[in-house]
């Protein structure tokens, strides 16, 4: 039993450190898009695709999570912020393109 409790906080921890650092790259990415908003000439079509790809390989990893049995309301939380962000990153991520085609 104790060994079984160690494994669970073991992937307890490792399970908070990924979405930890799902969410710098949100964050990071969601910096970049508002840079973009104020400079339509970072909305180069190079930039434009790869800004695409990395939200969508963000889409498919905070998706991916599935909530462990033993994770607390906070942990669960934080998954679900995590999916309103890339939500919400993805749209901005439009607005700013059409916004700069538009241009």
């Amino acid at each position: 039993m104790k060994r079984q409790i160690e494994m669970e906080n073991n992937l307890m921890l490792a399970h908070r450190e990924f979405v930890t650092q799902l969410t710098a790259a949100v964050t990071q990415l969601e910096n970049d898009i508002a840079e973009a908003k104020e400079m339509t000439h970072i909305c180069t079509d190079e930039w434009c695709r790869s800004t695409e790809s990395v939200i969508d390989e963000l889409h498919k990893a905070v998706y991916a999570i599935s909530e462990p049995r033993w994770a607390t309301p906070e942990d669960s939380e934080r998954i679900h912020s995590l999916r309103r962000r890339v939500r919400d990153l993805y749209l901005s991520f439009t607005q700013t393109t059409t916004t700069a085609l538009a241009a």
